[in-house]
């Protein structure tokens, strides 16, 4: 494991200090944990598919289901 160097805060510090004692894990193990939330977090938000952009559209459109299974409402496509 590699190890970073970074500034917080005192009151911040503290706090992670304060929630470290009472779950009984170190301060680096919960600062980890937050920061791997967040990277997941943030992974999920950028994996996002195309419906997930669009279900309030999915359904707004009227007519036929699937025009792939009947000739007669292809009349005219493409032109």
């Amino acid at each position: 494991m590699k190890t970073v160097s970074f500034k917080l805060p005192e009151l911040l510090v503290e706090q992670i200090s304060s929630l470290a004692s009472k779950s009984g894990e170190s301060r680096s193990s919960l600062v980890r944990k937050a920061i791997e939330s967040l990277v997941h977090k943030t992974n999920a938000q950028d994996q996002t598919s195309c419906l997930d952009l669009a279900k309030d559209l999915a359904g707004a459109l009227a007519g036929s289901d699937d025009l792939s299974h009947n000739a007669a409402h292809l009349t005219g496509y493409g032109q």
